[in-house]
């Protein structure tokens, strides 16, 4: 069965992490494209990682002829290194959500697409419309404003409690739109920032990405390659400097900045910026042109700890990190 999804940067991801063979984890497994390509680049195997069940029901129509080339398991990625349960030679993450699951207005994903207001990635865990109905104005408001960068966020926040409850992605939409000019030609919808917003805060996006950013440090051996593409500027800026800090060996200093103590660096970075769509892959995959891939290749240091705080992840006021803000841990 032919995908219809495109996977965004598939040939810079495995150009850059050539030559692909042993053992992969594909994270954010969705439709399978990387998986896929990672599998017909030469890859031993692939365990594909998904928190939502649906796509591996979707898989079936062609994972079969791969057999145990391709395991897959149902998790978050933030797991991936007890759920591949062996030693890896890869990682791939595509962070976000999937145009699969933008299509799908069942999931309450779109702005553009009218249905329940959910947004859940998959698990058990509180829908935008359970969040959005109990949270108080000021949490709202804070979240639009560190996970959007919604410079509305309080007029949104605001009208957002007069409108209680919600429980449609169209209500939403409009609410949104309500509280912001116009948008001129070619400008991204109103609701754009909003929605990402809200997504991150059910699916706990940011804390899912530092703990599987540590978790593949732990799961890949010596020479295993992480590669991560991200879709906007808050996740790159966590890839960016996660791989910075984890292949930064410490010590020098200077009069700004203490001495560090030496620690041997858990990465190399082959490539010094991210890797963006060529020209060839923009005029076939718009979606492709916020995209950005960074790699990183393990050494045999042990893998260590990192701050999430010194990754510059958004915090909400008073959350501390790898919790759901107001409502504890995960």
């Amino acid at each position: 069965m032919a995908d219809p999804h495109i996977p965004v940067l598939l040939n810079p991801l495995l150009r850059a992490v050539e030559p692909v063979s042993g053992v992969w984890a594909d994270g954010t497994f969705g439709a399978g494209g990387y998986a896929r390509g990672l599998l017909a680049a030469g890859a031993a195997q692939v365990i594909g990682i998904d928190r939502d069940p649906s796509v591996f029901r979707m898989a079936a129509d062609w994972a079969a002829p791969f057999g145990d080339r391709l395991r897959l398991v149902e998790g978050t990625f933030s797991d991936l290194d007890r759920l591949a349960g062996q030693p890896l030679d890869g990682v791939v993450l595509d962070l976000g959500v999937s145009s699969m699951q933008l299509d799908q207005a069942e999931r309450g994903f779109s702005f553009m697409r009218d249905g329940p207001l959910d947004m859940r990635m998959g698990g058990d865990v509180p829908s935008a419309a359970d969040l959005l109905n109990s949270a108080d104005e000021a949490e709202i408001a804070d979240v639009l404003y560190h996970y959007g960068e919604e410079r509305a966020a309080r007029r949104i926040a605001r009208a957002i409690v007069a409108a209680r409850p919600l429980s449609r992605t169209a209500e939403l939409a409009q609410i949104v739109a309500g509280c912001l000019p116009r948008p001129k030609p070619n400008q991204s919808h109103p609701a754009t920032r909003s929605f990402q917003a809200i997504r991150i805060w059910v699916n706990d996006e940011f804390g899912q990405l530092v703990a599987g950013l540590s978790a593949a440090e732990r799961a890949l051996k010596p020479g295993g390659k992480l590669a991560v593409v991200s879709f906007h500027s808050l996740e790159d800026r966590i890839v960016k400097r996660f791989l910075q800090a984890r292949a930064d060996a410490g010590g020098g200093g200077n009069r700004y900045a203490p001495v560090q103590a030496e620690v041997a660096p858990a990465f190399t970075l082959p490539f010094r910026r991210a890797i963006g769509a060529d020209d060839d892959e923009l005029d076939g995959n718009p979606r492709a042109r916020s995209a950005l891939l960074r790699v990183g290749v393990r050494t045999d240091a042990p893998a260590g700890t990192v701050d999430a705080g010194a990754l510059a992840m958004p915090q909400l006021p008073g959350a501390k990190a790898g919790t759901r803000p107001g409502r504890g841990a995960r």
